[in-house]
């Protein structure tokens, strides 16, 4: 029985609305998904309803940006309360920076190509959390590239004269806010050396410390040695460990919904954990 705690939908960045999403992962033999769109849990009724109507079992979750000496993190935080004081300011915050973000690459690109700010909202879902995803959507509409990929390769990586950093809370700040709203925190691919600077072992030994509960390690960015160092890290404190697709839809990214997977117990952890959207723990 095989469990995939990593999707996006049309909630941030995905292709896909959230109940295309759990179609997608019925139709992959999944037992169960997990959507963790960025900064948002708008899709999480939608999801239960179709994964219910699917027979499958649904983990609401979302992805949260964080930064620590540079070195961009994700926090996975699974099952916290979607109503929680400290979780909407956190989300309402990063969903803020997003945009101001957002606006200020697409004025770069707008001296090169021809987009406007406009061109980039009609690809963005309705309250959607907006991306650099989107900013490719843009540029693929007006034939500067053939697709996203193409579109974070030449343009949208972190070093193009085009790329705007994000200003983030710390890691420990968002495990502590995931905590205290029931949540459970899994940090995401944390060995993903090709999306840019990583934590070293002592710093991710001090999110362990400050609470996190778990590590995605199968994860197709995760290098090899990267995965044996989480695994070790995992056993050393005994943390959840995880494997997941990060599925943003059959034309979003090459990922496919099932090629890492969580087993059925570690999932059982994170249920036994997560406190604080009761309305959705028991979600078959």
């Amino acid at each position: 029985m095989s469990f995939d705690l990593h999707t996006h939908s049309t909630v941030s960045d995905g292709t896909e609305s959230p109940a295309h999403v759990v179609s997608e992962a019925a139709r992959a033999g999944l037992a169960g998904l997990a959507l963790t769109d960025h900064d948002s849990t708008a899709g999480w009724d939608e999801a239960r309803a179709a994964a219910e109507s699917h027979g499958l079992r649904f983990i609401p979750g979302s992805e949260i940006t964080s930064k620590s000496q540079g070195t961009s993190v994700h926090m996975l935080s699974y099952l916290h309360d979607p109503k929680d004081v400290g979780m909407v300011e956190l989300n309402a915050t990063a969903r803020g920076g997003r945009v101001e973000r957002a606006k200020r690459i697409c004025e770069r690109l707008a001296e090169d190509f021809p987009i406007t700010w406009d061109s980039v909202l009609e690809h963005v879902g309705e309250d959607a959390t907006i991306g650099r995803p989107h900013l490719a959507d843009a540029l693929v509409a007006v034939g500067a590239v053939p697709d996203r990929g193409t579109a974070f390769h030449r343009y949208l990586h972190k070093g193009s004269k085009y790329y705007v950093g994000q200003d983030s809370p710390h890691p420990v700040e968002v495990i502590s806010t995931v905590r205290a709203a029931g949540g459970v925190p899994v940090i995401a691919h944390a060995m993903a050396a090709t999306r840019g600077g990583t934590l070293s072992m002592t710093e991710l030994e001090e999110l362990v410390e400050a609470g996190m509960c778990g590590v995605e390690v199968h994860h197709r960015d995760n290098t090899a040695e990267g995965r044996q160092l989480l695994l070790d890290l995992a056993a050393r404190h005994d943390l959840i460990v995880t494997g997941s697709s990060d599925y943003h839809g059959l034309s979003g990214k090459p990922n496919r919904l099932g090629e890492n997977c969580t087993d059925r117990q570690q999932l059982q952890r994170i249920l036994e954990l997560g406190t604080g959207a009761r309305a959705y723990n028991g979600t078959r």
